[in-house]
Formats: structure tokens, sequence, C-alpha cells
């Protein structure tokens, strides 16, 4: 058994979790604020049978895409103390994924 655990966008949950019901995943939904830019992430728990893991991370991918955002340079998340004022483009979005295996797991 494994434990899928994957940090998505707030703009690709709803996608997300709508793609694992319908394939039959169970999950947890947590809400999380990422620490780079501060912006509002769904934290989704699953678990799941070892041959199901591949089928879970493609439908994660399928609904969790990555989009270019500009975002306002801050001195507390670029590590500077100056701040110019010119937009920074950067890569949002997508999912970090991590599968860990469950030694036991018992539903009580």
């Amino acid at each position: 058994m494994k434990l899928i655990m994957a940090i998505i966008s707030k703009e690709d949950t709803s996608a997300v979790a709508s793609a694992l019901s319908k394939a039959k995943f169970y999950m947890t939904r947590l809400s999380t604020t990422g620490g780079f830019l501060r912006a509002g992430n769904t934290t989704i728990l699953i678990g799941t049978d070892d041959d199901k893991v591949d089928e879970c991370i493609e439908i994660i991918a399928a609904n969790a895409k990555q989009r270019a955002e500009k975002v306002n340079p801050d001195a507390s998340y670029m590590g500077s103390e100056s701040d110019n004022g010119v937009p920074l483009k950067i890569n949002a979005g997508g999912a970090t994924v991590f599968v860990m295996n469950i030694r036991q797991f018992e539903k009580l």
C-alpha cells in the first residue's frame, strides 16, 4: 500500500479532485499555503494499492497544469532588501507529488 501526497494549486483543486473521485480514488483534502509565493494550495492525501500509483499520478498530472504568472518581487521571498518593482515571470501550478510506503493500514 502507498500514500500519495500531492500538493496542487487552489486553481486546479476542483479538476484534480473530481477526476480522482471519478476514477474511484478516495482522498482527504487539506488547505495549505505555499512558502515561496504564499499562494493557496491544496494538499491531497490518497491511500492506494501499489498497482494504482501510476494511474493516480497520471490523473493528477493531466489535471494540474503549470502556467506562467507574473508576480511582484517581495524582499521576504526574493532574499533581497531592494524592490525594483519589476514583475517577475514564474511558472506556477502543476503538482508536487510524494509517494510513500505504508507499513500498516487500518480503517477503524
